[in-house]
This record gives structure tokens, sequence and C-alpha cells, in this order.
């Protein structure tokens, strides 16, 4: 077993690798008498086939749901009476079990979250009921434009990556999804090798490794290794589509192909046809403008989107953006809600804005308060044990590791205007327009 400790400003996080290749991150925090934790697998929707689409959403609804010893009702009993929370969710890029709990009961509840993890029942019944919902909800989500408009972004900028579908998949897959299915699946991505357990509360560390080995420890690594992620490369070939809906306001959603985060055992090519190829590796300064230039547009009621679209141009309902953290290729997107007579208008506009940080860099005080708000916001999602269990599971789950969070703070106060501008000449230069609203205002753009 190997034990390093690492002081991430506040945060001392002691990290702890099992035999097994179980990873294990502990942060003492004595303040309340509640311990968090999150469980990671290292699996997720980008190790579904096109055609088995949501099959790790499904599994992560049905897991709390039985196991080889418990049924469901006993599972939620045990959970229930002791006041604590415990329940699964799955992302493209990880698969999670969250608990949280009074530091009496931890003992308990992370036996029952190695039970759920290593042997999951999943009854036919609850299979069907969890499939019946998940239909439920992509149906309801076709009748929200926003959400339509974001499918149909993912799908012209993704193709045949996993991330251009949903995480809950599409209501054809997801029908035809056995159980079989979900027991090849967890079978072949729940190992210990895969397994990052990240706990914060009142607790020592030698106290989560001693119950870690004592639930996690017999828990033997496969002989066969996981097959290959084999992903398609991603080329630039901006499109415009648009879908017509009867609705009151038109959504318009801009998308750039934008970069993942930095792997270190990639490096960065510095070469690539900004027309079409899409580079396999970034810098962590080509990450930290990009995530810079996002909160400069779009983080808050004083966002330039905000304050120049809707304020002072009274164009947009609603106007934002965003660009996830993602272990391949992101999107940088910026998107507005606007009457569907100004539909022209606001395309014109919004790109025009997303323009601007190519051809002007951004002046000191706007970087300087771009840069205050993403610091800012980083440090507020550190505040609960919860919330550090996960930041630096993910760190690790991904990659990163748990020193990751120095880097980011130390190369967001670095970051120059003229880099941020040149990573937008990068990669900021022409989007995927994907348009949603009535026929006569949306058709016309891509005609």
């Amino acid at each position: 077993m190997n034990l390093i400790s690492v002081d991430s400003y506040s945060h001392h996080i002691h990290r702890m690798v099992l035999d097994n290749g179980i990873v294990v991150l502990v942060k003492h925090n004595p303040a309340a008498d509640i311990i968090a934790a999150r469980l990671f697998i290292r699996a997720g929707s980008q190790w579904e086939t096109t055609a088995q689409a949501g099959l790790s959403h499904l599994l992560s609804a049905v897991m709390t749901k039985g196991t080889d010893r418990l049924s469901s009702l006993e599972i939620a009993e045990a959970v229930e009476s002791v006041g604590a929370s415990l329940g699964s969710d799955s992302t493209t890029d990880y698969f999670l079990v969250s608990l949280k709990t009074v530091s009496a009961d931890f003992a308990t509840m992370l036996k029952l979250a190695g039970e759920l993890l290593r042997s999951p029942s999943i009854p036919e019944h609850e299979l069907e009921l969890e499939q019946r919902l998940t239909l439920q909800a992509i149906r309801s989500q076709q009748e929200q434009p926003f959400t339509v408009a974001f499918d149909q972004l993912r799908q012209m900028m993704y193709a045949n990556h996993p991330y251009a579908l949903s995480n809950l998949g599409t209501e054809a897959t997801v029908a035809q999804l056995q159980r079989d299915d979900l027991l090849q699946y967890h079978q072949t991505h729940f190992r210990p090798d895969h397994l990052v357990i990240s706990v914060c509360g009142r607790i020592q560390p030698a106290e989560v490794l001693s119950l870690v080995q004592e639930v996690f420890g017999d828990w033997a690594v496969p002989s066969q290794p996981v097959p290959p992620l084999n992903l398609p490369a991603l080329e630039r070939f901006p499109t415009r589509r648009a879908i017509a809906q009867a609705t009151q306001q038109t959504i318009v959603m801009l998308g750039y192909l934008a970069p993942a985060i930095p792997r270190p055992e990639l490096q960065a090519s510095d070469t690539f046809s900004a027309e079409t190829s899409f580079p396999a590796a970034y810098s962590l300064e080509e990450y930290i403008a990009l995530k810079l230039l996002s909160s400069y547009l779009s983080n808050g009621l004083s966002s330039r989107l905000f304050v120049e679209l809707r304020e002072k141009r009274g164009l947009a309902y609603e106007v934002s953006g965003f660009y996830p953290t993602r272990l391949h290729p992101a999107q940088f997107v910026v998107y507005m809600g606007t009457a569907p007579e100004n539909t022209e208008t606001a395309l014109t506009s919004l790109q025009a804005e997303v323009d601007r940080l190519r051809h002007h860099p951004l002046e000191p005080q706007e970087i300087q308060t771009a840069k205050n708000k993403l610091l800012g916001q980083y440090a507020l999602g550190k505040q609960t044990n919860a919330q550090i269990a996960q930041i630096f599971g993910w760190y690790e789950t991904i990659g990163l590791g748990i020193e990751f969070d120095q880097q980011f703070q130390a190369a967001v106060s670095e970051i120059s205007a003229e880099v941020a501008q040149a990573v937008a000449q990068r990669y900021l230069v022409q989007p995927y327009v994907s348009l949603v609203g009535p026929a006569d205002w949306v058709l016309p753009f891509v005609q």
C-alpha cells in the first residue's frame, strides 16, 4: 500500500492506494458530525455502444433497488432508519455512488455502498419500472426547447462519438435494453482497480483505510482487462441546423469544439488545421483560458452577454453559456432565448460577442473581474464535506490528481489577456449553430 499526503491550500488530503488498486482519499474535517463519501468508478456512458445508449444511466437507477442479500425495501429502510442518504448516478465520464451520514453510522453505510457496487441484483420488475421512468424523462425533454436545441448541437458536433447522445439514451435504445446487458456492463467495468473512494468528515484517515480494507480488501482484480476505449477522432465541420417548434421563443445556440482536460500523459499538439482536424491533446493554458473566457461571457448578471444582449439591447429572455470539464473534447457553448422575430439579430449579436474575443484582448479590469468570479465560485464549490469529497475524487478519477486543485487556481491567476486572445483565435473560430423555434423564423437560416 502506498500513502501520500497533499496540502491543497486549506484542504489537507491523504491519498492511499490499496494492493488491489483502489485509491482512497481522505480529508479529516471535525467541524460537524457528518461524513460524506463519493465512490467513483471509471466507467460512464462513454463505454456504451450506440445501440446501448442509456445503459449506464439505467444501471445507476436500479443499483440501489436490490443486492444478492437485500431487497429494495430493505435497502431503503437501512438508509432511512438512520437518516442517511445513499444514491447512485452516471455521467459520460464516470459512475458514482454517493453517501452521507453521521459519523456513528458511516461504517454501516460504507458496507452497504460496497454491497451495492459489488453485487447488485438488478431485479427484473425494478428494471422495467426504471425503463418506463427513463422513457418518460426522454419524452419530457423533447418538449423543452433548450434541451431539444442542445441535443441537436451535440449530434452536430460529435456525430458518432459517445458525447453526441444524452446520458439518458434514446427511446429506441432504452426500450430494448435487457438485464443481461446491465450485468455484462457491471462485470466488465466494476472492478477495484477502477475505483476511487473519496471521504470527507469527522473521521481519521487510518479509520477510513481500515474500513475500506474490511469492505473492499478481498475484491480481486479480474484477470480479463477492460476492453480498450476506441473513440472516433473528431473533425470540425461547423454547420447550421434548425428544428421547427411552435414555441413562444426561439433558442439560438452556438457551439465550438474545445479542449478536454489537460492529461499529463498526452502532449498538446501545436499544429492542426483550423478548418477540420481537432487536436487529441491540449495544454493547461488552453483549458484555463477558455474557462476564463466562458466566465467573462456568461458568469452572472454582470457578464458580458447578460449586460450587452439583455440589459442594453433587450434581445434576450435568457442568455448564458458553459464550458464543461470533460475527458474528451468538450463544448464551448453560448445560447440565448429570444422573441422569434429577433432570431436573426440574436444570432448575429451572439456570434459577434464570441468573435470579439478573437479580435480584442480583454481589458485589465475585464480579465481581473473574470478571474475573481471564476476563483470565487471555485472556492464556494468546496464548502461542504460532500463538495470536497466530490471535487477531489473527481480529479483523481479523470486523471488530473488531487494536486490539480492548486494547479488550477495558480493557472487562473497567471493567465494573461494576450494568451486568452490567442486561445480564442485557435478554438472560437466558426460555430456550430442550433436553432429551435417557429418555422418561419428558424428554417430560413438553414436553407
